[in-house]
């Protein structure tokens, strides 16, 4: 597996089934954008390879599910920030056999 950033998008067509589209962002690259078009606001994800955007039911007012959402979106991405913290402190620390080998 390579460590080089990298955008993976696929697409499931299945007989008798809606369409599928994954889209996975491996990558820093990720341009983010808070848009507010109109009465309904907008947040994009974007890189050189795709793009999702996630906007209110429908394109229509906001709703309570709509809400529900963006409560949804701010608490994962607050946990995914808290782990990214956490690992980066864990990985970016001296190990204890590292130490122990330089006495």
């Amino acid at each position: 597996m390579s460590d080089q950033p990298y955008t993976h998008v696929t697409l499931s067509l299945e007989p008798d089934k809606r369409p599928r589209v994954n889209v996975s962002f491996h990558t820093h690259k990720i341009h983010l954008y808070n848009l507010l078009i109109g009465d309904r606001p907008a947040l994009d994800l974007t890189t050189s390879e795709a793009s999702v955007s996630i906007s209110t039911s429908g394109a229509g007012p906001v709703t309570e599910q709509d809400l529900t959402l963006a409560h949804q979106l701010f608490n994962a991405a607050a946990r995914y920030l808290a782990d990214c913290q956490r690992l980066h402190s864990a990985q970016s620390a001296p190990s204890a056999t590292a130490t122990d080998t330089a006495a």
